[in-house]
């Protein structure tokens, strides 16, 4: 059974969407990965710094690489959007296929997200896991 890298879109305070995506991923069954989106930065690293912003861009870039796929939390975006951003140009720029999450309930989806996500899937462990299936490396 192939092992999915994955990375997840997050803020650097992890949000309850993200920690239920990763539960819902670690329950599916016959489905095994593994998560590329941890951070291990230096927290005393301040994003709101030119340095420190470098330091984080550079360690995205170090846990995207690597991935077979992004999957992004498009409720996330709103409140996350720079950070957000940044990790989706980083994908394309490797060349990582996307896969945009629904905000729980929601139908609308920012524009951005759209554009550049393989499929864009709602709450649903089977629809997630199989779209990550479909569109990874």
């Amino acid at each position: 059974m192939k092992e999915y890298r994955i990375f997840i879109s997050h803020a650097w305070r992890y949000s309850e969407d993200y920690y239920r995506l990763v539960g819902m991923l670690d329950r599916a069954p016959y489905f095994k990965w593994r998560n590329y989106s941890v951070p291990q930065h230096d927290p005393v690293i301040d994003p709101d710094t030119v340095v420190g912003k470098r330091k984080l861009i550079a360690e995205l870039r170090k846990q995207i690489q690597p991935v077979h796929i992004v999957i992004v939390l498009a409720g996330m975006y709103v409140n996350y959007r720079e950070w957000i951003q940044k990790e989706i140009e980083i994908a394309l720029n490797y060349g990582k296929p996307i896969v945009g999450v629904k905000p729980w309930g929601q139908e609308r989806v920012p524009q951005i997200i759209q554009e550049v996500s393989c499929e864009l899937v709602g709450w649903n462990t089977n629809s997630i896991v199989q779209a990550i299936k479909r569109c990874s490396l």
